[in-house]
């Protein structure tokens, strides 16, 4: 395919919370929300503005759920279906 979606999506999460080193280590069973303490209220928005401008498209507020963000992999399953 030539793209890799899972490390687009961690580069746009490390940079959103600002993960620096830590980014590499993140896999797609690392846990987010409730796991890494930088992924807060507020930074979820900032996470979705930047997934939304990295990939161009837009999410709407009722596609948004607690699962969307359990786990790296999850993300990048809902970035997927965003992109598809």
């Amino acid at each position: 395919m030539g793209f890799d979606v899972f490390s687009a999506v961690r580069d746009v999460l490390g940079n959103a919370l600002q993960l620096g080193e830590r980014t590499a280590v993140l896999r797609e069973d690392s846990g987010l929300l409730g796991v890494l303490p930088e992924l807060d209220s507020m930074s979820v928005v900032t996470l979705i503005v930047a997934l939304e401008e990295r990939f161009d498209f837009s999410i709407e507020d009722d596609e948004l759920e607690a699962e969307v963000f359990e786990t790296l992999g999850s993300l990048v399953e809902f970035v997927e279906t965003k992109t598809r």
